[in-house]
Formats: C-alpha cells, structure tokens, sequence
C-alpha cells in the first residue's frame, strides 16, 4: 500500500485528471516574470522586478525566479553589463543556490554521488560569494540573508553560522516567513537538529507573533517534517494524535483561519501545507475548507512527501475528505 493509502487507510490513486503543480503559485504577476525569465529577457525581469517594493515580496519572487532552468547563463551576462548593480547580483546568486540543489537533488545522502557532492559544493561556493558581495553593497537588504541561510545548510556550515545568518535576515524583517520557515529546516533532525528544537522553535514563533501572523505555518511544517521523519505505522500514529490534531487547529486559527490574517504573495503555500496537514491528521472537515480556498492551485511542497506526482496526492487528499464530509 502506498504512503497515501496508509494515511487515509485505504488504497490510493483514481484522483482523475484535474489540479496540476502550478509554479506560479496561482499569482499572476509571477507567471509573467517566469515568463520573461524563460525566454531571458532580463531587461524585462529587472523592470517587474524595479516595481515591487516590499523587501519580503521581493525575496520570494527572486526564489521562484531562481528556479528557472538555463538561467544561469544569462545572468553571468547580466552580472557582467552591469558591474555595480546588486540586482543581477541577487540573483545570480539566488540561482546558484538553486542550481546547486538541483545538482545534489533530494535523494538521501547516501545516495548522492561524488560528482553530484563536488558540483553541490561549487555551485555553493559560488552563491556564497555573489551573495556577499550583495550583502556588502546593501547592507539593508533582506534577500542575500535569506538565501545565505540556505547556502549554509547545504554546506554544513554548522549552527553557529546558520543562527547568525537567520539573525541578521531578522534584523531587517522580523517577520518574514520564509527566513523562519529556513530556520525550522535548519533545526530538523534530518539537518543535525531535533524534533524539541524543531516544535519549540516553531511554537514559541509562533506565540510571539501577533493573531494573523503567517508565522502559524510553522507548527504545521514541523508537524509535517516529525511525521516524515517516523517509520511506517508510527508515522500515522503519530500525525493523527489528539494533541496533534489540537495544534494544528490552534495555529490554523491563529493564521490562515484567522479574520486579521493577511494573504500576502505566496499565500497559497500556506494553504497547500496546511491542507495536506489536516488530512494526514484526519481532519477532512477542515481540510476541506483550505482546500475549497485553494481552488486547484497545487504546490509542490509539501505534496511531493506524499507522492512523486505532488498534483495526484493533492487529488486524492481533497476527495478523501470531501468524500469523508458527505
């Protein structure tokens, strides 16, 4: 039986056709910019880009920018026109990182060869000194932050440099959801920390940020990342807990549920993980509700731990609890 039939206690699959992986995550104005991204149109990417003002909108644009496949390649041209811009910069290095992870891919280390370890690490010692130099002409930037602390992870750099990396992101935004959710990664077991460190992590985040804080996801992703970290059966014993379930909704109620929750850019991410954590846990009736505010707006993460195909586990979750809510 597949991981989603051991969750929802049955055989998996017969999804139908339907919702797809959208890398735009429903947004526009991102669909445009991966648009002139893929055909390398930089003057066009650097001109979307000159309107956003928000440092938080801006980092998570250049990340999903940054997953652009041959990008690498026309940004080195970009670097090079234009020597004392920090924007070309930004993301060149925001695509190394990427670059690099696609050349580790997500397979356990064990199964990671030599040439994929030594193309990792040269793909990340290059991100990091692109990313410094950003840092060094804009001291006040958040985004070489954000990326250094994912540079950091994949290079072992330990934890001194992560926590300091994750403080000076911090120190420009306090809030930002995406330096957080890195910091949670960071102190997963699978990355040399704990599942204490991780929940305690998440909660206190959590509890400190005010009522509609997005910073409520974060109980949901180290729920989610405990649960991949268990052994088969012990895994759904464990999501589908009584205090589980309780913590779940408490920072659902506290974010995305909640009147004074704000749905910045990317909010649908939120949504997806929240989605997938309250069907793992059984609780379709909540499920179903997240899943009715996300449409067919799929992402990746985190329906890729259930299933190769992200948009089929999506599929077969949300007909699982509207089936369940009959």
């Amino acid at each position: 039986m597949s991981i989603l039939g051991r969750l929802l206690g049955r055989r998996s699959g017969g999804g139908g056709a339907g919702p797809a992986v959208d890398p735009a995550y429903g947004e526009e104005e991102l669909r445009g910019l991966q648009a002139r991204a893929a055909a390398g149109d930089w003057q066009a990417v650097r001109a979307g880009l000159g309107t956003v003002e928000d440092e938080a909108d801006l980092t998570w644009l250049i990340a999903q920018l940054a997953e652009t496949t041959g990008s690498e390649s026309w940004l080195a041209e970009a670097v090079a026109a234009e020597p004392d811009s920090a924007l070309p910069l930004l993301l060149a290095g925001a695509r190394q990182v990427s670059w690099a992870w696609e050349a580790r891919t997500a397979a356990r280390a064990q199964h990671v060869s030599r040439e994929q370890w030594q193309l990792f690490g040269e793909r990340l010692e290059q991100a990091e000194e692109l990313l410094y130099a950003v840092a060094e002409r804009e001291p006040t930037w958040l985004a070489p932050w954000y990326f250094l602390q994912i540079s950091a992870r994949g290079a072992s750099l330990g934890p001194d440099v992560a926590r300091h990396r994750f403080e000076a992101a911090l120190r420009r935004r306090p809030d930002h959801l995406g330096s957080h959710r890195q910091r949670l990664q960071q102190l997963c077991r699978k990355w040399g920390g704990s599942h204490e460190e991780m929940h305690d992590f998440a909660r206190t985040s959590m509890l400190a940020a005010p009522e509609g804080s997005p910073l409520g996801e974060l109980v949901a992703l180290a729920h989610v990342e405990h649960w991949l970290d268990l052994d088969s059966g012990d895994d759904r014993a464990y999501i589908t807990r009584q205090a589980v379930r309780d913590q779940l909704h408490e920072a659902a109620e506290r974010s995305v549920l909640h009147p004074a929750y704000v749905r910045g850019r990317g909010w649908r991410s939120a949504h997806n993980t929240f989605a997938m954590a309250f069907s793992m846990a059984g609780q379709p009736a909540t499920a179903n509700l997240l899943f009715g505010e996300l449409g067919d707006t799929v992402t990746e993460f985190p329906w890729a731990y259930l299933d190769a195909d992200p948009a089929q586990a999506f599929r077969t979750c949300r007909t699982a609890a509207a089936r369940a809510g009959r």
